[in-house]
């Protein structure tokens, strides 16, 4: 584990198989609890994450995600980073286009990830793999 001045203690878990991704699910409720968010922001992390995890495995051949609680002065929040070796997203605005789906998933899409959540950054390259990036503030 490591820590960041405005960051707590950073867990990880890999991203191998489908009980991993339950894994993620319940270690970002966990850290959503713990930061003190409502049960609605809760829910729109932990299903934004869901969705993330599923694609980190499918689709990046798995992975990781990084969760911490964070604070910036002013509210507490959960990040989560999603890491992939995988074989990069080779078009970006396609995959954030509404309604986009390539199927397996929750049917949200990146695009849909996207609205759940407060913050939301995608590096990627074709053939490098992935890292998406995501962060629910209190309110």
């Amino acid at each position: 584990m490591t820590a960041g001045p405005e960051t707590g203690p950073v867990q990880t878990q890999a991203i191998l198989g489908d009980e991993d991704v339950v894994r993620v699910r319940q270690l970002v409720r966990t850290r959503a609890v713990a930061a003190k968010l409502s049960l609605v922001d809760q829910t729109k992390l932990v299903t934004a994450a869901s969705e993330l995890a599923r694609n980190t495995l499918v689709y990046g051949g798995g992975g990781e995600a990084e969760v911490t609680v964070v604070d910036n002065g002013r509210r507490r929040g959960v990040r989560v980073a999603f890491v992939d070796d995988g074989p990069g997203i080779a078009d970006l605005d396609l995959a954030l286009t509404d309604g986009y789906t390539t199927g397996g998933g929750l049917g949200l899409g990146l695009s849909g990830a996207r609205r759940l959540v407060d913050d939301f950054e995608i590096e990627t390259a074709v053939g490098r793999g992935t890292r998406i990036t995501v962060t629910k503030w209190s309110r």
